[in-house]
């Protein structure tokens, strides 16, 4: 009994915080998004689905959608990729201290505030006047180019920073998940004569499969919800909308038109498209091995 007692004195506040916070305003949002609503109105008509029919004709919903599925793909891999690489470079360097430095030096952007990075990174590096982009093209004879009103640079600039700005902490689960792996099934590997590349990719990488699931599912389920850097670089979603994504169209909707029931279908679209984007992912890169 006294277990019990104990068990729920845990769980309970746990479970109330999750529902308070997590569930209530999923299910509240759900709710905003069958009415007509505006917080500045006294009545709110009620849709029932009627804001979810206008998703389907909505060129901007779909085009935010493209531009979000292109940003996480492109930027996941890159995440994915880079980290995978500095992990495995710091993972061979003898000393504790430098492996420790690093991975210091690398997780310090993803600590700092994503709007001030994002500042810096606007008026500092893409600047039209005076930004470093702009200077090392002059280096060869380029004339200054407002990267503001591109279409793909301007996305590639933003998959740059959100790279800059992220890495560290997929560094640092990769260069644990590596270190994590016993050091006899390399050992071997070498004894067989496979190269440091093959141990690479044919021992290390299989036996970090559940690091690479959970670092890959998390990540394209954060870059989804990516807000502060679009809201930064292009606040109006930047030329022809080349650079609006779901969560700042769910923002200007909201808080721009004030059509808080429209920009809740949205936010219910973009859960959805989440969910059946990390059920899938999960489902493919189920982990079943063991090296206990």
């Amino acid at each position: 009994m006294k277990n019990n007692r104990f068990t729920a004195a845990v769980l309970i506040p746990g479970f109330l915080f999750m529902f308070i916070f997590a569930v209530f305003p999923v299910i509240y949002g759900i709710g905003i998004s069958l009415f007509d609503y505006n917080p500045l109105n006294i009545q709110n008509t009620f849709l029932g689905l009627e804001n979810y029919r206008r998703l389907i004709h909505d060129e901007v919903f779909w085009k935010a959608v493209k531009n979000t599925f292109f940003f996480c793909i492109v930027a996941v891999t890159g995440n994915i990729v880079i980290t995978l690489f500095l992990a495995k470079i710091i993972s061979v360097i003898p000393s504790e201290k430098l492996r420790t430095a690093f991975r210091t030096i690398l997780f310090i952007p993803c600590i700092a505030p994503a709007v001030g990075t994002s500042m810096i990174w606007k008026y500092g590096i893409a600047a039209t006047d005076g930004g470093l982009l702009n200077r090392f093209l002059g280096l060869f004879g380029m004339a200054p180019k407002n990267w503001f009103l591109t279409t793909m640079p301007m996305m590639i600039i933003i998959i740059v920073y959100t790279l800059w700005s992220d890495i560290g902490y997929n560094v640092v689960l990769f260069t644990a998940a590596i270190e994590g792996v016993p050091k006899e099934f390399e050992e071997a590997a070498l004894i067989d004569g496979a190269g440091p590349v093959t141990c690479f990719l044919k021992i290390k990488l299989p036996l970090m499969g559940r690091t690479f699931a959970f670092v890959s599912i998390m990540t394209m389920a954060n870059y989804f919800q990516m807000f502060a850097q679009f809201r930064v670089f292009a606040a109006s979603g930047g030329k022809d909308n080349s650079v609006m994504v779901l969560t700042n169209y769910i923002y200007k909707t909201s808080f721009s038109s004030y059509d808080m029931g429209y920009a809740s279908a949205i936010a219910a679209a973009l859960f959805v498209i989440v969910f059946v984007v990390a059920m899938i992912q999960n489902r493919m890169m189920r982990s079943d091995w063991s090296y206990e």
